[in-house]
């Protein structure tokens, strides 16, 4: 069994809070108009000085799951900052155990994926629409063989994948993105709201699904949005799980995203 994460990441976000109050005043002397699509953080002017995207989270679950993933998106036409052609990369892997009712002992699997897609990105001055289509190679092994599991090996799926931003008003942002794959019929979402507690920085309910042809979860929990440390865009959220498997839990995550 893993360690808690709900009592890490309440800790996670109690002292993000501690730091955006420390850094509030410094952060409205130099942020003005315009947001970021990612974490609706207000900036000075318009930054088309990058071209490439890193993205990166983790998610620990109480129900015995651990993941992590890296994601790259570049603009290769143009700024980032206006519609145009955009290309991502995805590399996803993790570990996850459940009690196998076919085989009586408890079993372990080990996930790892990339992605590559292309799409077209569509932006506003309040939102930014985008959406990608490419392939994914999948693997899934496990610890003991599972007549009950049958998403096992490894192949190459179609894959799509959408995500959407938008401050509807001053202080509120909403966020959605979502992915399937025919590789396992895999999909996974995530919706956001959030209301601004400090300049650039919201918190609010989050909603997750998540399955493929063996398992069904879905995730409900709050975020915080929006921490900055230097270059870095932080985000944590934790919540309640439910799984068909494993039943009820706890998860949390933690995000960073760095642009070049």
């Amino acid at each position: 069994m893993l360690p808690s994460p709900f009592t890490t990441a309440l800790a996670v976000l109690c002292a993000c809070a501690a730091a955006v109050s420390a850094a509030d005043a410094a952060d409205l002397a130099v942020r003005s108009t315009g947001a970021d699509w990612y974490t609706g953080a207000s900036q000075q002017a318009v930054d088309d000085s990058w071209a490439v995207a890193v993205d990166g989270s983790t998610s620990v679950t109480s129900n015995s799951s651990a993941f992590g993933s890296v994601t790259v998106t570049a603009a290769p036409n143009g700024s980032p900052t206006r519609d145009g052609l955009r290309v991502r990369v995805d590399a996803i892997a993790g570990t996850y155990s459940y009690p196998g009712r076919s085989v009586a002992t408890r079993v372990t699997g080990y996930q790892e994926e990339g992605a590559l897609q292309a799409g077209y990105e569509w932006v506003w001055k309040d939102a930014a629409l985008a959406g990608y289509i490419g392939f994914n190679v999948r693997s899934n092994q496990l610890s003991v063989p599972d007549p009950g599991n049958p998403v096992v090996g490894t192949g190459v799926g179609l894959k799509v994948a959408g995500n959407f931003y938008a401050t509807p008003s001053d202080r509120t942002m909403v966020s959605a993105y979502g992915s399937y794959s025919t590789k396992f019929n895999a999909y996974y979402s995530r919706m956001r709201v959030g209301y601004m507690v400090a300049d650039g920085v919201y918190i609010g309910p989050e909603a997750l699904f998540l399955g493929d042809d063996f398992f069904r979860q879905y995730r409900i929990g709050a975020h915080l949005t929006g921490v900055r440390f230097g270059p870095v865009q932080m985000s944590v959220a934790a919540g309640y799980v439910r799984d068909r498997i494993q039943g009820s839990g706890y998860y949390s995550s933690v995000e960073a995203r760095s642009t070049f």
